[in-house]
């Protein structure tokens, strides 16, 4: 026969057991809390995984306003001016300063009166640029020739391989206007050739205008490319110079060229 499990003194055993563990660990809890200054903030598991980030924050916000403050070089001389002085500065600048027009034609718009303007405005001196020219019989640097030879590659869909033309271009080979003053053909670069012209005493007259060619190449570029037309395909004239185009890189912008625009040369006979 098993033994009654219904025992008062064994219950009353167990409930004293059990309240002196909770009591125990209570007085244990009240101590650490006591000993760490009463702030429960501080055993919270959130703060001690965050307390690194916090940590991190102020040592760069300290070094933030160390490197933004006013630092003395010299006597009067200071580096680092905080971003509130600088920001003052240079609103009171714009403030006090006057807007003034954009001369680049690059930046008018196409129809404006500003446009109109330019196309009207008179003409540059397209002399001091053709006297720049080397003398006749000044033999072109063969690196130049070789970089126009490969920029030819372009030119030649419309003027042909050896400069002899074609449906959408006037020939290359012996044509006064490739000879003639350096301006017109850096004009020509610049501005591109609408409607009909004459080459060597006789008239083309093709579909489409040549299109400006100039704004996407360097000085060098085409120098380079004109310099090559001058002295190919039975041409022989002075190299053309990188200082030439960059004193008509002002053309880019304007209207088309006609031949009544370039300076007229006397055809070969």
């Amino acid at each position: 026969m098993e033994p009654a499990r219904d025992n008062p003194f064994a219950r009353f055993a167990a409930f004293w057991w059990g309240l002196g563990v909770i009591s125990l660990f209570g007085f244990i809890l009240l101590i650490v809390w006591l000993i760490k200054g009463g702030d429960p903030e501080v055993d919270t598991l959130e703060f001690a995984a965050a307390r690194k980030r916090y940590d991190a924050r102020q040592a760069v916000d300290e070094a933030q306003q160390a490197n933004l403050s006013w630092k003395v070089v010299e006597e009067g001389q200071t580096v680092q001016a905080p971003p509130e002085a600088v920001f003052g500065l240079v609103g009171e600048q714009l403030v006090s300063s006057k807007p003034t027009k954009v001369d680049d034609p690059a930046q008018v718009v196409p129809g404006s009166a500003a446009a109109e303007a330019l196309a009207n405005a008179p003409s540059g001196d397209f002399g001091a640029v053709d006297a720049m020219t080397p003398p006749a019989g000044t033999a072109p640097d063969p690196a130049v020739m070789e970089k126009g030879k490969q920029a030819y590659l372009i030119c030649m869909a419309c003027h042909g391989m050896n400069g002899e033309g074609g449906p959408v271009g006037p020939p290359l080979a012996g044509s006064d206007w490739v000879a003639g003053p350096v301006s017109n053909l850096i004009r020509i670069q610049m501005r591109g050739l609408t409607g009909p012209i004459h080459v060597s005493g006789k008239e083309y007259t093709f579909p489409a205008p040549m299109t400006p060619m100039g704004a996407a190449s360097s000085d060098e570029d085409v120098a380079a490319v004109l310099t090559y037309v001058r002295n190919s395909f039975g041409n022989s004239a002075p190299p053309v110079l990188a200082e030439q185009v960059g004193m008509l890189r002002g053309e880019i912008g304007k209207p088309m060229l006609t031949e009544a625009d370039l300076i007229p040369v006397a055809p070969e006979k």
